[in-house]
């Protein structure tokens, strides 16, 4: 028996959820591999230098949530296309994990964001400190976008004493030439007001997940009904005469054991005796 429209619009709901699942997994595992094993970023695991314990939490992060990301998204995608019960309640159990996760995560971090704005500005510290000393052409693209979003200039914001000066973006004001607002403050600012936005993310991500794991249940029951042996229940069948012709009718037999024998009394006088 084939899966009905429910089933259908659930394996396809977790078939699309995986591919974007896989997408982002695969960005967080090379990211973080890059920034692992890079040559200018390298160094920095084996020295403790340049404030670089957040750095270094940062990378083991990304490259863990990349690899369980895509261990999540083989147990969906190979449970939701060959419709395996088993390995959707693995999925399922991930899932939860992973929700559970999200959330504790995000209230935590809105609850102490001025120590996690802190750990962030160390972590630019730290780019901003491996651009310097390295000149990593990625770590200069990655320092240009964060100068050109939150439009500041480095740690002190004096382009005259800045090291890193040719990733500051253009001045919008003649005094910006000389001084422009230093990204540690800029990055602890942006993310005291933009905190409640950034709880709604990780609301918002696990609600997702959670819509997964309701189509993942859902899909696994109908697999499970639809594998369910089908038994087909045989009635009498009579006709009858209509108007219009010749009706079949069917109903369950009311007694459906065999006619039973009446056995009728003789009396002995009726029964005939042999001639001698």
């Amino acid at each position: 028996m084939a899966l009905d429209g429910c089933g259908l619009v659930c394996k396809y709901t977790l078939f699309i959820f995986n591919l974007l699942f896989a997408l982002v997994g695969f960005a967080f595992l090379g990211i973080g591999l890059w920034l692992r094993f890079s040559q200018g970023t390298r160094g920095i695991f084996e020295i403790e230098a340049l404030n670089s314990s957040a750095f270094v939490m940062a990378v083991t992060v990304l490259i863990t949530l990349g690899t369980v990301m895509l261990i999540v998204v083989v147990f969906g995608d190979y449970g939701a296309c060959n419709e395996k019960r088993c390995a959707l309640q693995v999925f399922s159990a991930l899932l939860s994990i992973l929700a559970i996760a999200d959330i504790t995560v995000g209230v935590i971090g809105f609850s102490n964001k001025a120590a996690v704005g802190k750990h962030i500005v160390e972590f630019y510290s730290s780019m901003y400190g491996l651009y310097v000393t390295g000149g990593d052409p990625v770590i200069g693209v990655t320092l240009v976008f964060i100068h050109s979003v939150l439009h500041c200039c480095g740690v002190t914001g004096f382009k005259v004493l800045e090291l890193a000066n040719d990733t500051c973006p253009a001045a919008k004001a003649v005094w910006e030439n000389i001084k422009m607002p230093g990204c540690p403050a800029i990055i602890l600012s942006v993310f005291d007001s933009k905190a409640q936005l950034m709880l709604g993310i990780f609301i918002g991500t696990g609600v997702l997940l959670c819509i997964a794991l309701i189509c993942s249940i859902t899909l696994s029951k109908k697999i499970c009904l639809s594998n369910s042996p089908q038994y087909i229940v045989l009635t009498q069948a009579t006709s009858v005469m209509s108007q219009h012709g010749l009706v079949s009718t069917s109903y369950p037999d009311p007694y459906p054991y065999p006619d039973p024998v009446v056995f009728t009394p003789l009396s002995v006088a009726n029964i005939p005796l042999a001639q001698s």
